[in-house]
Order: structure tokens, then sequence, then C-alpha cells
């Protein structure tokens, strides 16, 4: 793997700039003779568009996929698949004034620390806008895992102190995914429990309108996983699935199963029992040993505030000058409802990587 590439047998390299000609992706290792439904994909990228709501970025684009090699009359062809997304309303010029500035809560001295440039024009690489790379991804590996019955889904659980109860979008994500997914989608925060999604909302607003921002927890659930998948040491599922989620800009931690909760536990306690069905409870969140157990996969992610805010926070320049900046512009107040379909994807694409790799590698199911 690569800074811009990820995977192990099913690999993507995404590349572009918030604010350069466009933002795009390699997919190499796509099994050849999928019937590729790039209706499916745009589906996947309107959720995670722009200007969707009056809580996110009112930056406009359309987000229209092109495929410009892999596909031949509507197949994959085992050749790499290169997807491509044109920007359209971008506006490098935006971030003239503080060309020089330095942003608290971005990468900008660190990225100049590593490179010795930085890219003035919004956020360049590491810009959220890359992650319409990934979601292109993960609708590719969502086709891929389309056989085994696999679904992912997710939730916004918690905004800004705001806890929803997912206690009915739980249940339905394990007996009837369609009807939890959709349940999600009813409201813009993509908060499944309808009180807790209208105060999010107002959190969200309140914080906006003050120039702020607010962070939360994203839930991520895949569920008909086939027990079986991941390998054990370096290649533990669950290790990939960390890596996939912290390399989200703005996810600052990762919870599997129970996660740090299972510290408070006995062994007795966390412990999986296991019945003629299987595993009786999943406190493990899915995977043992780094391999799938057949239980639902449950991956809880730490969003933090949105770094690029209108109140006024001390910094300095890149000659070391104190100075005051105001981050002007089109941002998201609150990057959860936005995440979400990305966090969904990363985790398609572990599983269809090692999809990949169970066939290349294991016995048949």
């Amino acid at each position: 793997m690569g800074p811009n590439s990820f995977g192990l047998l099913l690999k993507m390299t995404t590349f572009g700039e918030s604010h350069g000609p466009g933002i795009g992706l390699v997919l190499d290792g796509v099994p050849p003779g999928l019937a590729l439904d790039l209706d499916a994909i745009q589906k996947e990228l309107d959720r995670r568009r722009p200007g969707q709501s009056d809580l996110t970025t009112p930056r406009n684009e359309r987000d229209r996929i092109e495929v410009l090699s892999g596909l031949y009359d509507g197949m994959t062809t085992g050749a790499p698949l290169t997807l491509f997304v044109a920007n359209k309303d971008h506006n490098p010029s935006a971030y003239d004034d503080i060309a020089h500035l330095f942003r608290p809560g971005h990468a900008d001295l660190t990225m100049l620390a590593r490179y010795g440039i930085r890219d003035p024009r919004g956020s360049g690489r590491i810009s959220g806008r890359e992650t319409l790379a990934r979601v292109a991804a993960g609708a590719v590996a969502r086709q891929i895992l389309a056989d085994l019955g696999v679904e992912i889904l997710g939730a916004v659980e918690r905004i800004a102190g705001v806890q929803a109860d997912l206690t009915h979008w739980d249940r339905l994500a394990r007996t009837d995914p369609l009807a939890a997914k959709a349940l999600t989608e009813k409201h813009p925060t993509r908060c499944p429990d309808p009180g807790a999604a209208e105060e999010m909302a107002q959190a969200i607003r309140d914080a906006s309108a003050e120039g702020d921002s607010v962070g939360g927890v994203v839930v991520v659930e895949a569920v008909r996983i086939p027990a079986g998948l991941g390998d054990p040491v370096f290649g533990k599922l669950d290790g990939l699935l960390g890596w996939a989620m912290l390399s989200i800009g703005g996810v600052k931690g990762v919870e599997i199963g129970d996660g740090f909760g299972i510290t408070d536990l006995r062994g007795s306690q966390a412990n999986d029992p296991i019945g003629p069905g299987g595993l009786e409870s999943n406190h493990c969140g899915g995977l043992l040993g780094g391999i799938s157990t057949g239980g639902p996969i449950r991956i809880r992610l730490a969003v933090k505030p949105t770094a690029s805010i209108a109140k006024p926070q001390r910094t300095t320049d890149d000659q070391g000058n104190e100075a005051t900046i105001q981050v002007e512009g089109r941002h998201d107040p609150c990057l959860c409802p936005r995440i979400l379909p990305v966090a969904e994807a990363m985790a398609a694409f572990v599983l269809a990587d090692a999809v990949v790799r169970r066939r290349a590698t294991g016995p048949d199911w």
C-alpha cells in the first residue's frame, strides 16, 4: 500500500484535489465479468455529495461519474477500472486571503513539515472532497459482495452530545437491512431516532450561526457476513477496518464490537458463548483472531468537529508571525451526516478485498 493507495488484492488509488479539475480513482483487482451498475455507484455518490440540506456545505457539485477504463459493454474486463468526477463548482480564490496562514485543526502545518510545500487551494489532497473517490470504490465493492447477500449500513448515533436511541434501528439492521437503511435516510442528519435527529439538527444550526462546528459518533454495521473472511496476524480484518476508518479525515477514534466498554467486563462476561448456531452474543463485534465469525460486524467512529470555522482563532503565518484567522467559504458545520456513506464505503471495500483474497487463497464456501 502507498500513501494514496489502499487494499491488498483489491486496490484503490485515489487522485485529484478539492479545487483542481476533478477527483478520481483507479481500482485494480476488480474481478472480470462483473456487470457494473453505474446507477448504483451514482446513488452512493449522491448520498455523499455537498448541498443536500442546510446542515451541509452549500457547494453545488452534481458529482456525475465517468468511466475512463476497465469497462466494456457494461462488464468489467479485469483491467484497472478508472472512475472520474469533474469539479464544477470549485473556487480556489476563496482561499487567497489565508493562503499563508495555518488553519487550527487542519493539516496545513503537518503537510508543510512532511513535503516542504502545501497546496493553498482549500485542503488539496486532504480535503473531504477526496472521499467521493472512496465512495465510488465502495459502491463497486458492494457489487462484488452482492452475491453473498452482504449488506453494509450505518447511522449517526450522537451529535453535539445529543444521544440517539438506536435500539429499533439495531433490530432492523439484523432483520430487515433495507428498512434500516430507509430509516436512516429519512432525516438529513442520518439519525434514525426522530426526536434526537431534530435536536441534533438544531445543535448543528446553532453552532453554524455562531461560526462554529460540532462533532459526533457514527455507527457502521455489516450484516450477513460469511464466517472465514480475513487473515490472522497482519491481515486481521479488524486491523484493516481500523486502518480504513482512521484514514478518513476527521475520524479520531474507532471501536469494534464493545470497544472500550469491554474493558469493564470480566472474561466470563466478555466471551461470547458458542451454541449449535454459532456465537450467542456479539461482544466481539463479529471478529475473532482477525477473522469474521459470521455475526454482524459493528464499528463506531468518533468524528471531530469540522476544523474550518468562521470564528476568529489564534494562529501563525508560514513565517512564524502571530495572526488571527477566520475561515470563510463553504464547509460542513458537522461532518457526521456526510461521513457516514464514506465509512460504509470503506467497510465495503475492506470486506470485498477480503472476499477476493478468500477466493484466491482459501477453500470454497
